[in-house]
């Protein structure tokens, strides 16, 4: 079933390599954004958003994710006239990275960006790691950015724009994984067409981006198949829409609030481990670095106790 059996890769950064495998990874999420779905823009103002960034560090993140725009389901993301253009993006976001990587000089930024002007300026100013959502398929001059920079990038599946995910038609589990495997094989094309290297590509599935509710635990299931593509995967479920409609039941009907998903969203994280992701995406980083501890130790065999490499490996003895 769930033989993670993840290979130790290297992540070639923008100036260093990070190692995947040995243990899951965990990335903190940084909304710098006045309407994001998680945290309603509680980190919008650029000292709150440093601090918070600070707090995600010092709670074990090995890696921050900045992002300055929301791509929440009916936003106008990636379109001709997005909501937030590239000037007001890079406003919000680069004097939150300027002032992380003040206080925190050898800290992992990663920009969650799918603009390649945003892209170019916060490599400018230091971050290692471009996240695009589009997977190279919303800027044309994005994948060469990222070449020329030599940058970290993760390739995340979109299933068309965000305004248009309401009127996907629902797709069976085959249909979903040969979607997502198709998406992703492009993504990994156009990089390779401009020139980036296949160690520094990481592929996100994008959960909740395209999925309705129920694919996203049909693709879940079924996430390691996507290792056949042969890069590392990073998982983002923390909070998501499909989380709350699952635990609806327990509410009398009505979809879980963002705040009272959390627990949901270490099950999906445990999960996400087990079949097959080397990083996590998510808000909690606390609860994220436990339940990683725990996933690793049980993807490891359960050989933790009588084998004292293995858990030397792993960071327990």
């Amino acid at each position: 079933m769930t033989d993670l059996n993840r290979k130790i890769t290297p992540w070639q950064l923008r100036t260093r390599v990070l190692e995947l495998g040995r243990r899951t990874l965990v990335m903190g999420i940084v909304n710098i954004t006045p309407d994001s779905f998680s945290d309603g823009g509680r980190f919008f103002e650029p000292e709150v958003a440093v601090e918070h960034a600070l707090a995600l560090l010092d709670e074990g993140a090995d890696m921050l994710d900045l992002g300055a725009e929301s791509t929440r389901p009916g936003s106008r993301a990636g379109d001709s006239a997005p909501q937030v253009s590239a000037e007001e993006e890079q406003a919000r976001l680069l004097p939150v990275l300027d002032g992380i990587l003040r206080e925190r000089p050898h800290a992992l930024v990663s920009v969650d960006t799918y603009k390649a002007a945003t892209a170019r300026a916060a490599l400018s100013a230091g971050a290692e790691i471009v996240n695009d959502v589009s997977g190279f398929q919303w800027d044309a001059e994005m994948a060469s950015v990222c070449a020329e920079a030599r940058c970290g990038v993760v390739l995340m599946h979109t299933r068309g724009r965000p305004e248009e995910w309401g009127a996907q038609s629902r797709l069976t589990a085959d249909a979903l994984l040969t979607t997502v495997r198709t998406g992703l094989a492009g993504s990994l094309e156009t990089s390779a067409a401009a020139g980036i290297a296949r160690e520094a590509i990481v592929l996100d599935p994008g959960y909740g981006f395209g999925k309705r509710f129920e694919e996203n635990y049909a693709l879940l299931a079924r996430q390691a198949e996507l290792l056949a593509l042969g890069r590392p995967l990073l998982a983002g479920v923390s909070r998501k829409s499909f989380l709350g409609r699952t635990l609806a039941g327990l509410d009398g009907g009505q979809d879980a609030p963002v705040e009272a998903r959390e627990t949901a969203s270490v099950a999906a994280l445990v999960a996400a481990i087990l079949y097959g992701a080397s990083a996590v995406r998510v808000h909690a980083v606390r609860q994220a670095v436990e339940a990683a501890r725990i996933a690793d130790a049980v993807a490891a065999g359960g050989r933790i106790c009588s084998d004292s490499g293995l858990g030397a490996q792993l960071g327990l003895v």
